[in-house]
């Protein structure tokens, strides 16, 4: 018998639209993947780890296993929502200061697909460092949802209107 599971990490970045990270995981178990949450320790502040934990019956991680833990599931795709500039910046750079950047950073190698969906304003927006990184990633194969049509940054104060509006759904759509 062939096994149809298909596993997704959500990796979660610190950021305002964290808190509603489980919006992308319905979409996504709607689809049919089994989702693994990872946080990286800064964003651990802004989820519920408890009710992310009972929606995907996985405890939400963010450190490195201990060697003696067992091997966790090796994901068929990633999404990395929100992103946010660091993040991007570092994913970009190679960077693996944290479990979520390790993650990321060998995942274009292995063909793991990775789809960013940035959470950033238009004043980090508009820099050329997170210009760059996109192209670099772009140019990677990794799918970053950014530009017309995409992904706009915001720039409310609090980021309240963009945390309502935030294109989770996309995220998923581009996994198809």
């Amino acid at each position: 018998m062939i096994n149809e599971r298909r596993v997704l990490y959500v990796l979660v970045c610190a950021s305002g639209a964290a808190g509603e990270v489980g919006r992308l995981v319905t979409l996504a178990q709607a689809d049919g993947w089994e989702v693994q949450v990872v946080a990286t320790p800064s964003a651990l502040a802004f989820i519920d780890a408890a009710a992310l934990q009972e929606q995907t019956g996985r405890a939400v991680r963010s450190r490195y296993r201990a060697p003696t833990d067992p091997r966790p599931p090796r994901p068929d795709a990633i999404i990395l929502a929100p992103a946010t500039y660091n993040t991007i910046n570092k994913f970009a750079l190679g960077i693996a200061d944290t479990y979520v950047l390790g993650l990321l950073a060998e995942s274009p190698g292995l063909g793991i697909p990775v789809v960013v969906l940035p959470y950033v304003n238009r004043a980090l927006a508009v820099r050329e460092p997170f210009r760059r990184s996109v192209e670099q990633l772009r140019a990677e194969g990794v799918t970053v949802l950014f530009g017309p049509g995409e992904w706009e940054p915001h720039d409310t104060p609090d980021g309240a209107e963009a945390i309502a509006a935030f294109p989770w759904e996309r995220a998923v759509h581009a996994l198809r």
